[in-house]
């Protein structure tokens, strides 16, 4: 039997912040995870292993790569999932930081020295709910 005094974790954060839009499914009509980046003049969609998640005290990073390069390095995108304990109505308003990584890297071993990434973070507010899919 359910326990009635809990809540079932959100699954689905729509998050805003900037000219960024960020949807992120834990799981959809396929089972898998979903994750649409949305920057001003790129609209990406991922899913299942495209999508990195880490679980830390701190939330869960959940990580795509929005640009990859053969020769000059890439770039990521991670969002900071807080830690939610959703009420009845199952849906709560978050805030957290969205951040950009570029990762420098060249074909010219000497060049790859000193920073390599560089980061450009980016308030995210919006809803984490749960639905059913």
């Amino acid at each position: 039997m359910a326990d009635p005094f809990t809540t079932p974790l959100p699954n689905q954060y729509v998050l805003h912040g900037g000219n960024l839009k960020v949807t992120y499914s834990t799981t959809g009509f396929d089972g898998k995870p979903h994750f649409t980046y949305q920057d001003g003049t790129h609209t990406l969609n991922f899913s299942g292993d495209q999508i990195r998640t880490v679980g830390t005290e701190d939330g869960t990073l959940v990580s795509v790569t929005i640009l990859m390069t053969v020769d000059t390095g890439s770039t990521s995108f991670t969002v900071l999932i807080p830690h939610i304990n959703l009420d009845s109505t199952l849906e709560a308003s978050i805030q957290t930081q969205g951040i950009s990584t570029r990762h420098k890297f060249s074909i010219i071993p000497d060049l790859n020295r000193g920073q390599l990434d560089t980061y450009k973070f980016t308030k995210l507010v919006g809803n984490a709910s749960v639905v059913n899919f």
